[in-house]
């Protein structure tokens, strides 16, 4: 037996040499794999912004809801943004659902557009910080809701210099929608610059109480005409007000867009809106992480975002020579619209003499200016 397993031990030796010897030199001490080459980082695609839009009226108004959907048309052709609306909200527990709806939807930013918006955006806005919210024409704001409206009243003055030139009755009619600051300044701004062409002009004011009705519109205007106002001039988002004046052969001001072609024969100018460039920026912020909450924002001229439509071939060269001059200096940055003296309606001074007030008493606003008929209720 011990010489049997001597035998296999021999073998099993001659069996390993001949295997070294088929494979030739030990193989040498390998060195390490190289790292393998990092992949590419891969590039990251631009946001997608999901912005909506919420409109108080239709956005066939030819007005407010309109222009502020005209806007939004610049935003949906970005190639980086997506957006969506909804029209003829009313203001309320209605507009509260629409908000919040959007906000579960998966919106990056919303715009609300009307003033009686701003309490449902401060309380969805609460229930959804991750949302951003931008609301038109309010006061309030919170971490994740800013504010925003532009200097409306700076092309409501140009249009006040262009009826104020125009008069023969010297009375100027205004329809009105709701006795808030932002319509009061309006309707002061229109009136200081009538009377600072003509001292004789006043402007008569018939409250509404909505801001989009057609016909109770052209109702309040033609009581206006027939009280023998010969401009009239509106806070409405309807071009109503510019047909009831057109049939009476009298002038009016158009506000929100150009109403030119609803009123040919007496549509002398609009005051109007351009939301674009504003828009754009703000969803530009979103896409980029810089926009921030608890902001205001009140554009002017110079920024672009409020102008007035070219004047009517009605209206004299040096009529649209002066108003054009004075267009140039708001457009520098020369806003003196609002610097005293100013009277109330009592002919009490309530701007001194060289005082220009701060933008916080332009946007409470509730007085009007000597030259106004009508009341702030």
């Amino acid at each position: 037996m011990k010489e049997l397993k001597k035998l296999f031990a021999v073998i099993a030796v001659m069996a390993l040499m001949l295997s070294l010897v088929a494979c030739g030199e030990p193989p040498k001490e390998q060195k390490a794999e190289e790292p393998a080459p990092k992949a590419e980082a891969v590039k990251e695609e631009p946001k997608t912004v999901k912005a909506g839009f919420v409109y108080v009226s239709p956005v066939g108004d030819a007005g407010y809801s309109y222009a502020h959907d005209l806007g939004r048309k610049v935003v949906e052709d970005l190639d980086f943004a997506s957006t969506a609306f909804v029209e003829s909200v009313p203001e309320g527990a209605d507009s509260e659902r629409v908000i919040r709806n959007m906000a579960r939807s998966g919106f990056d930013i919303i715009f609300t557009t009307s003033f009686g918006y701003m309490d449902p955006t401060i309380k969805v806005a609460k229930e959804f910080p991750d949302v951003d919210f931008m609301h038109c024409s309010g006061f309030q704001k919170s971490a994740n809701v800013s504010n925003y409206f532009g200097r409306i009243y700076q092309p409501r003055y140009l249009t006040g210099l262009v009826a104020g030139s125009m008069t023969k009755s010297n009375k100027l009619g205004y329809v009105a929608a709701y006795p808030i600051p932002e319509v009061i300044r309006g309707i002061n701004a229109f009136t200081l610059g009538a009377r600072e062409v003509n001292p004789d002009a006043e402007v008569r004011v018939v409250w509404t109480k909505t801001w989009y009705d057609p016909a109770l519109e052209k109702d309040a205007a033609k009581s206006l005409l027939d009280a023998g106002c010969d401009v009239i001039a509106q806070h409405q988002d309807s071009p109503a007000p510019q047909e009831a004046a057109q049939e009476a052969g009298a002038y009016s001001v158009g506000y929100n867009s150009d109403m030119s072609s609803f009123a040919p024969k007496a549509h002398l100018t609009s005051a109007m809106w351009n939301w674009g460039p504003a828009y754009v920026k703000m969803v530009e912020e979103v896409r980029d992480g810089t926009w921030k909450g608890d902001q205001s924002y009140w554009w002017s001229i110079k920024d672009g975002a409020v102008d007035i439509a070219p004047m009517g071939p009605m209206v004299p060269e040096d009529v649209k020579a002066m108003v054009n001059a004075h267009r140039d200096e708001l457009m520098a940055g020369k806003d003196t619209i609002f610097t005293g003296p100013i009277k109330n309606q009592q002919g009490e001074v309530v701007i001194a003499e060289g005082v220009t007030p701060p933008d916080s008493d332009l946007l409470g606003m509730t007085w009007f200016v000597e030259g106004v008929v009508g009341t702030t209720e």
